[in-house]
């Protein structure tokens, strides 16, 4: 492997005054964790000469002890070379090109080494047109790492050599459970006011303290975040509720004046301390409650219902039925400009809550012949209904178990009507198509005057 770098450790400041070790280490960390397609992208890469390594995430998780979820690997090759050298892998993106290699259901992002972008590298008479997009500008490792937001997701890892290369002294960070951001963290969060998300999410994660000039600058630049775009806020949200303790998180949210910013609707939440209770106590329940957290309408479900039940506007409709759908254009603000969620999203967890007084009706329910039966069984929020229902103390003990097994007991037979239904669906849209392509038989006549 070509590598461009010495073993030999150098320091020098950054620009946030503290000292940066560029070293090799011989790091402890679970090898068997690494998916052996990601380490085969690497060799193969490696054996054309290219130097390669994971990086980012996967990297930090592996250090600090946690299964990763997902390998990205990092390389000198160009995307054209990565597709050359590596099978089943596709160059995606326009703004930011890299490739995508797809083994089985598993796929891994491969970029080249990036730079920050400087006018004295593209001399005109050299560059007509210009300079590549500012993501696009490639360069080498220790100059991709400075690009990087903390210093716990620049690391390289090689699993062939089992080297580790840390640019900027992430290693001592890693070992004083330390988040601390690569460069000056102010201008580094108004470069991307997602960044504040990102640190505290990181923080609760794994347990790490933020540094104090990073926290200062939280605080300062949260102010920003509404600058940027809806859909990454979004996958922030989610990833807040997939924590292990999402009410700690949202908690620190308030405290450092993020959450006013963010979403003005929870703020308002936290600011009465009965409301922050009942809020908190719902977010505890997710982790314990779930069917599966990769399901975004089933996590916007949880922290509707924890709203609906904190807002002291909401919270009397307990009685008559069991989760209030507020019409309110503040509601609306909520789910459409704050959390970003879908229409479809809200169309489903609007008709789970209304299900919900149907599942204590269990004599009714018994009296009803096999087809409305069924007919209730298979529609498509009853798992989410029953999971609020559940979070809610909504059904009994007893009742609660009835409609779970009804439901695991019907399940084989809900997923082959499904799929019927999905069936006929692309029939009808495929007749339609054909229709539509069909040509008139009155294509030759002559227009009506």
């Amino acid at each position: 492997m070509t590598s461009s770098h010495s073993n030999k450790s150098s320091s020098k400041n950054n620009s946030s005054g503290y000292s940066v070790d560029r070293r090799r280490h011989k790091p402890t960390l679970h090898q068997n964790w690494i998916d052996p397609d990601a380490i085969d992208v690497v060799q193969r890469l490696q054996r054309q000469g290219h130097e390669t390594y994971l990086v980012g995430g996967c990297v930090r998780d592996l250090l600090v002890g946690y299964p990763p979820k997902d390998f990205d690997i990092a390389t000198m090759a160009t995307p054209k070379e990565v597709k050359s050298a590596v099978p089943r892998s596709y160059i995606i993106g326009k703004r930011f090109r890299l490739v995508l290699v797809k083994r089985g259901d598993r796929q891994f992002e491969v970029a080249t080494f990036r730079k920050n972008f400087s006018p004295d590298d593209f001399p005109e008479d050299e560059f007509p047109d210009g300079p590549p997009s500012g993501d696009n500008i490639f360069g080498t490792p220790e100059e991709d790492a400075e690009r990087r937001d903390f210093t716990i997701n620049a690391l390289f890892y090689d699993p062939i050599s089992e080297e580790l290369i840390d640019f900027n002294g992430a290693m001592a960070d890693i070992e004083s459970r330390t988040l601390r951001m690569i460069g000056e963290p102010n201008e580094r969060l108004i470069e991307d006011p997602i960044r504040i998300l990102r640190a505290l999410r990181l923080s609760h994660k794994l347990g790490f303290s933020i540094e104090p000039s990073l926290r200062e600058a939280i605080v300062n630049q949260s102010v920003h975040l509404p600058t940027s775009v809806l859909p990454r806020r979004r996958e922030e949200f989610l990833k807040f509720l997939r924590l292990k303790k999402p009410a700690l998180m949202f908690q620190e949210a308030y405290d450092l004046n993020v959450l006013e910013h963010l979403s003005p609707s929870l703020h308002e939440i936290y600011r009465n301390p009965e409301s922050a209770e009942i809020f908190n106590h719902y977010l505890e329940q997710i982790p314990r409650l779930l069917f599966d957290p990769n399901q975004p309408i089933e996590l916007f479900g949880r922290l509707t219902l924890a709203y609906c039940r904190a807002h002291p506007n909401f919270q009397s409709s307990k009685t008559s039925n069991p989760m209030h759908w507020p019409t309110t254009s503040a509601f609306d603000r909520l789910l459409k400009e704050e959390l970003g969620t879908f229409r479809y999203e809200q169309s489903y967890i609007g008709k789970a809550c209304q299900m919900m007084p149907s599942l204590q009706r269990i004599q009714d329910f018994l009296k009803k012949g096999d087809r409305k039966r069924m007919a209730l069984l298979k529609q498509e929020c009853f798992p989410l209904s029953l999971l609020l229902s559940e979070a809610d103390h909504w059904l009994s003990p007893s009742a609660q178990l009835f409609w779970q097994n009804l439901y695991d007991e019907a399940l084989p037979e809900i997923r082959v009507v499904r799929e019927q239904e999905k069936l006929q669906r692309s029939e009808r849209r495929n007749w339609k198509r054909k229709s539509r392509s069909k040509p008139s038989s009155t294509g030759n006549a002559e227009p009506k005057n």
